[in-house]
C-alpha cells in the first residue's frame, strides 16, 4: 500500500482502536483526542464560568467556515441542524411543490431521506422511485422526467452496499431540466471530498457522528443561497433576518436572511460544534484526498483477501462506482455478527451481509484480522488446526 500519510500517528488520536478492531465507522466512528478535548473544554467553560456564551458563537462561526471550506461552498450557504434526517426533511418542505408534481428517488436508498418525501404525498405530491443499480447516473434518471417532476433526491454513497452514485452528472440533469436537487451525502462526508458547487445541489444534508468524526445530535444543511424563493416550513426568532431586540414578535418583522440561516431555529449544539470543528482541523491536517486513497487502497486489499477465500462481496467492486470506505461481505448478519464480536472485530450488519466500513486510522493489519477470522471459521480444519489460527486473533 501507498503511504498517504502517518497513519500510526493518526491511530493514536483514536484511543479504542488498540484495543478492537474497529470496521464500523459508517455506524459511527470512535472518539478521537481532539474531539473529546474540545468537548472537556466546553464543559470546563462552562464549568468556571457559567458560560461564555458569545465565545462559543464566535466559535460555531469559525466552525461555519470549516464546513463550507470541506463542501466547496460559502460559510452564509451552511445551516447546522439537529441529523441528517432533519436536514432533508427541512430541504423537502422547503421546495414549492404543489399537487400533482413528482419527486423521483432511488428505491432502497436511506429511508431517512425517502421518508422526509414520502410524507409529501399527504400535500398531493407524487414520489417516483427509480431501480437501484451499481451504477445510477443521469441516464438512470432521465426516461422518469416529465413535466410534471420537480425534483430529484438521492444519497451520494449508500450505507448497505457502499454504492457511490454520479451525483454530478445528476446535477446537470437537474440543472438543465431546471429540478431542484438534493443530496444527502452522510455516508461519504469525511472520507469523500465533496464539491457543492460540482454537484449543482440545491440542498445537501449530512450529520456528523460517521466520517466527521463526531457524536450524534449534529447534523448540517448546505443551501444553494441564489436559490432565495426555497424558504422554512417553520420560523423562529432565531430564523429571522433582524431577530427583535426587545423579543416581541411583530407580524411586519418576518423577513427572512440571504443566509442559511433562514433554516435554523438556535440554541445550537454548541458542544457538538466545537467538536466538530476540532474533527474537521484533524481532517484537514490529514487531508480528505489523502484519507479516501488510503480507503481504497485498504479496500483493494480486502477485496482481493476474500476472493482468496472465494468469499462475494455486494455491491460494486471498480473504484469508479465503489465508495472508498463501505463494503459488504456477502456472510448472512444472523449467523455472523456474534462470531465477529466475540473475536473483538467490530462491524455492522446490512440487508445482505456484514459490511465493513472503515476509517482514516485502519490499517492492513486490520483487514488481515478480519479475514483470518472469517478463514477460523470458515476451514474445513481439525479442532486443533482451528484453535491455532483462532490464536492468532488475539
Amino acid at each position: 500500500m501507498s503511504q498517504y500519510y502517518d497513519v500510526d500517528a493518526v491511530r493514536q488520536n483514536f484511543p479504542s482502536v488498540e484495543h478492537i478492531v474497529y470496521l464500523d465507522s459508517g455506524f459511527q466512528t470512535p472518539l478521537s483526542r481532539p474531539v473529546k478535548e474540545a468537548y472537556e473544554r466546553f464543559l470546563q467553560e462552562g464549568f468556571e464560568t457559567a458560560g461564555p456564551k458569545q465565545i462559543w458563537l464566535n466559535r460555531l462561526e469559525e466552525t461555519r467556515v470549516k464546513v463550507a471550506t470541506l463542501l466547496g461552498a460559502k460559510p452564509h450557504e451552511i445551516a447546522f441542524t439537529k441529523n441528517t434526517s432533519e436536514s432533508m426533511n427541512i430541504a423537502a418542505n422547503a421546495l414549492p411543490l404543489r399537487t400533482g408534481d413528482k419527486v423521483l428517488m432511488i428505491d432502497g436508498d436511506h429511508p431517512n431521506n425517502a421518508y422526509a418525501f414520502l410524507n409529501l404525498q399527504k400535500k398531493g405530491v407524487e414520489i417516483v422511485f427509480i431501480p437501484m443499480t451499481e451504477v445510477v447516473n443521469a441516464e438512470s434518471f432521465r426516461p422518469y422526467i416529465d413535466e410534471r417532476t420537480r425534483a430529484i433526491s438521492m444519497s451520494h454513497v449508500t450505507f448497505h452496499a457502499g454504492h457511490r452514485f454520479d451525483v454530478e452528472s445528476v446535477g446537470d440533469l437537474c440543472a438543465q431540466r431546471d429540478l431542484y436537487f438534493i443530496v444527502d451525502v452522510m455516508q461519504g462526508i469525511g472520507v469523500v471530498p465533496i464539491d457543492a458547487k460540482a454537484m449543482k445541489a440545491t440542498f445537501i444534508g449530512s450529520g456528523t457522528h460517521k466520517g466527521l468524526l463526531v457524536p450524534q445530535g449534529l447534523g448540517l444543511l448546505y443551501w444553494d443561497a441564489t436559490r432565495i424563493e426555497l424558504e422554512p416550513a417553520y420560523l423562529a426568532a432565531a430564523s429571522l433576518a433582524t431577530p427583535p431586540a426587545d423579543f416581541i414578535a411583530r407580524a411586519d418583522n418576518m423577513g427572512l436572511p440571504a443566509t442559511a440561516g433562514r433554516f435554523e431555529l438556535g440554541n445550537f449544539n454548541l458542544p457538538a460544534i466545537q467538536g466538530l470543528g476540532a474533527a474537521l482541523d484533524l481532517i484537514e491536517a490529514v487531508g480528505i484526498e489523502n484519507i479516501q486513497n488510503h480507503c481504497f487502497d485498504l479496500g483493494d486489499y480486502l477485496i482481493e483477501r476474500l476472493d482468496g477465500l472465494d468469499v462475494g462481496l455486494v455491491g460494486p467492486r471498480e473504484r469508479e462506482h465503489r465508495a472508498p470506505h463501505i463494503y459488504v461481505i456477502a456472510l448472512p448478519a444472523a449467523d455472523w455478527l456474534d462470531y465477529f464480536t466475540r473475536t473483538g472485530i467490530r462491524v455492522s450488519p446490512e440487508r445482505d451481509g456484514i459490511r465493513v466500513s472503515l476509517g482514516m486510522f485502519n490499517t492492513p493489519a486490520d483487514i488481515d484480522r478480519l479475514v483470518e477470522a472469517v478463514r477460523a471459521r470458515n476451514a474445513p480444519a481439525t479442532p486443533q488446526a482451528r484453535t491455532a489460527v483462532l490464536s492468532k486473533l488475539g
